[in-house]
């Protein structure tokens, strides 16, 4: 073991436990655990809500795209862990020259560049399906920019972290999980922040929502909710897909909210003022900042429990620990695993905060009607899943289903 080893370990320790304190305080604070009265919602059968017609394509679509989609994610661990957790990562870095930072970023590319290969065959088969059923128009050629364009901000914002955590490694041997933990949570806080104005363009082209009727109810609706807005952007998202959304990025000066051009085209006047008043509620409550809080806690966990792992095998299979170039495909194996372990904490978090944004429109808008066409409209654009596995839901849902959420519109505005 070096010298260092031990004190570096008591500070990884440390920082575990601050960030797990911190996590768990800010989960306490910010998210609502009980944002409806009552006990567990009892959605409808989808048969009252759906035809049978479109629940059979929503059935064949959805299991299509879970295997798929899932099958990706499952490619994508196990070559992480194959060339992570083998002699590969190793002889592959060995290859990498130049300073020590360049030689990191250099294994990101080729590792975040066999990833997207690794996972290329899934997501050809996923989007010729969408192409299929009508989900997206998109010519091949937009779809290989999108997926370019995904892995080039996979690579800066990987590269960045990794560059980062290494750099305070080699600096400070003892205190570097202290260190890299504090720094890798403000690059999280300064990302999300920034994120709107500098990756989102990437993407998507934003004018401002029009003036006019649709224009005044919705800064009516901010006004009702106390909400602070300058402006509402509209995101030509009908080129790339089919399915309606509107969402909230950013928070203080970056703070944004942006609705898909054929949600504002294509769906009725009402349900476009219930998914406007969702936004707003994620505003009025600064989910946004929620979540990069809660990330920057999770950031000083993840090293934390890094630095107790490495600290235990320093001189062993990590050579010289996280400062070592050599570890970068090892990190990222880790990053890969740990990034599947935590998705029940962050969906579950998600599922809370959604929906109370919610409760907060259908009590805005006091449109029950409106806000069960909207979910409908929501699910037959996605085709998504209106009855999935619970445990599926659990591991993998972001947002309750569409007839949890409809038969929460009957919780919160009981009819007479």
């Amino acid at each position: 073991m070096g010298e260092g080893a031990a004190p570096a370990r008591r500070v990884a320790v440390a920082v575990l436990g601050v960030g797990l304190a911190l996590f768990v305080a800010l989960a306490v604070v910010r998210v609502p655990w009980h944002p409806y009265p009552g006990g567990a919602l009892e959605p409808p059968p989808a048969d009252t809500v759906f035809t049978h017609a479109q629940l059979s394509l929503m059935d064949a679509y959805s299991s299509f795209a879970r295997f798929w989609s899932r099958s990706g994610l499952v490619i994508s661990v196990v070559v992480a862990c194959v060339i992570g957790f083998s002699s590969l990562g190793r002889r592959l870095m060995a290859l990498a020259r130049g300073p020590w930072w360049l030689r990191v970023i250099e294994g990101v590319v080729v590792l975040e560049v066999v990833a997207a290969l690794a996972t290329l065959l899934p997501a050809v088969l996923l989007r010729r399906r969408q192409l299929e059923v009508g989900l997206s128009h998109q010519a091949w050629s937009g779809f290989a920019t999108d997926r370019a364009t995904s892995l080039l901000v996979s690579i800066v914002a990987t590269s960045l972290g990794l560059v980062a955590l290494m750099a305070c490694a080699r600096r400070w041997q003892r205190w570097w999980p202290a260190v890299a933990g504090v720094l890798l949570g403000g690059l999280i806080m300064l990302g999300s922040f920034v994120y709107p104005v500098l990756v989102e363009p990437l993407s998507n082209n934003f004018t401002s929502l029009p003036d006019g009727s649709l224009r005044s109810d919705v800064f009516a609706l901010a006004k009702t909710e106390g909400v602070q807005i300058d402006d509402v952007l509209v995101a030509d998202a009908s080129r790339r897909t089919t399915t309606l959304n509107a969402y909230v990025s950013g928070f203080g000066d970056t703070r944004r909210v942006v609705l898909y051009d054929n949600l504002v085209n294509d769906v009725p006047r009402a349900a476009t003022l219930s998914v406007v008043s969702h936004e707003l509620g994620h505003a009025k409550y600064d989910d946004v900042l929620t979540g990069s809080l809660l990330g920057a806690a999770g950031a000083l966990v993840a090293v934390g429990l890094l630095g107790v792992i490495v600290e235990r095998r320093r001189g062993g299979a990590w050579g010289r620990g996280v400062g070592d170039p050599a570890s970068v495909p090892r990190l990222l194996a880790l990053l890969a695993v740990g990034s599947v372990l935590v998705l029940p904490v962050q969906n579950t978090i998600s599922r809370q905060i959604e929906t109370r944004a919610d409760v907060t429109a259908l009590r805005t808008t006091k449109d029950a009607g409106a806000f069960v066409t909207l979910q409908r409209e929501l699910a037959l654009s996605s085709l998504s899943d209106p009855t999935p596995a619970s445990w599926s839901q659990f591991w993998f849902g972001s947002h309750p289903t569409a007839l949890q959420r409809i038969a929460l519109a009957a919780r919160v505005l009981p009819r007479d």
